[in-house]
């Protein structure tokens, strides 16, 4: 219960926090609305998915011959995560992009994962940090990349159908300061009960 749980809270962190992925369905939104967008954003959220499965099973061969090598890339994994926070917290660009000239397609949202920064970050992480070597890891990969395509659709969601309201009270230095905050202490309080295994077997 605690893994669903943490897994679950993670996946909404991700997926909701400003980035790449939330401007872009914004920035579409407000160019030419909800139902225009409704393919690049379909597109995103099924790109991370398939995404988050190539660099699992990725990862699992290389697990199957070296066991220990998964701890050492799970400790880096929370490093990374810990690192996504710390700049989610200290955040300050604005929201501004450069307006389309047409709307995006769903291809467009799926390949734009492989060059976002952040998609990377999450994937690798999630990947490092929420899965264990052995039989399991195929089943929890599986249950890894299900879980971010049922929450990002609400998530990444949020951002084209409020986009507009979203966006001006982000603009606001203090709003955007709070918000950011509050989404790096969720982010840290996911990954904490992977962090208390992590210190359990290496002490």
């Amino acid at each position: 219960m605690d893994y669903i749980f943490s897994l679950v809270l993670f996946a909404v962190v991700s997926s909701a926090t400003p980035g790449p992925n939330n401007i872009l369905v914004m920035t579409s939104g407000l160019n030419f609305g909800v139902k225009k967008s409704l393919p690049v954003l379909c597109g995103i959220c099924v790109g991370f998915s398939f995404m988050l499965l190539l660099v699992g099973f990725g990862f699992g061969q290389v697990f199957e011959i070296f066991p220990r090598l998964h701890t050492l890339i799970k400790v880096s994994g929370v490093l990374y995560l810990l690192y996504l926070a710390w700049l989610i917290s200290s955040s300050s660009d604005g929201l501004n992009a450069k307006e389309q000239s047409q709307p995006l397609t769903f291809i467009n949202g799926a390949l734009f994962q492989w060059v976002n920064a952040k998609a990377w970050v999450v994937a690798t992480g999630a990947i490092a940090a929420f899965t264990v070597s052995g039989h399991e890891f195929t089943l929890q990969t599986l249950m890894l990349a299900g879980t971010f395509l049922i929450v990002s659709f609400p998530c990444v969601g949020i951002w084209l159908y409020f986009g507009s309201w979203l966006k001006r009270y982000l603009n606001n230095d203090a709003h955007r300061k709070w918000f950011n905050l509050s989404m790096s202490g969720l982010l840290i309080l996911s990954i904490l009960p992977v962090i208390s295994e992590l210190l359990q077997q290496l002490g």
